[in-house]
């Protein structure tokens, strides 16, 4: 995984969980990788990976049993959407705004891009 500065590295480590859940490479109730397994893998130290484990738990996007590992929970998707929605709307959106107004583009002119890309993702 390439991490960039932006972001702390265990805030990137959640996003990339919740984006393999929102790919559907990690389904609901389905176990995921354990701290030890992630960090190899991403290679980051375990204890990074269980303080971006202990954030999805606290938002109930993860669960754990006990000796078992974290697992995905049922309704993970919902509650991934809403946080993302929420972060779009009060960080990005006023971006975009800012820039379709620089850029004096109408409204339409941005419906009718999104729609093509929306095309040509079938």
């Amino acid at each position: 995984m390439e991490f960039t500065g932006d972001k702390a590295i265990y805030i990137q480590i959640k996003d990339l969980v919740m984006e393999r859940i929102l790919l559907g490479e990690w389904l609901p109730d389905e176990k995921i990788p354990s701290v030890r397994d992630l960090g190899t893998d991403i290679e980051v130290n375990p204890n990074t990976v269980m303080r971006s484990y202990d954030l999805l738990q606290q938002s109930e996007i993860i669960y754990n049993k006990r000796g078992l590992g974290f697992f995905v929970s049922t309704n993970a998707v919902e509650i991934i959407n809403s946080e993302k929605k929420k972060d779009f709307v009060e960080n990005e959106l006023p971006t975009l705004f800012k820039t379709i107004d620089l850029l004096k583009m109408e409204i339409s002119e941005l419906i009718e891009r999104y729609e093509q890309y929306k095309l040509s993702k079938n």
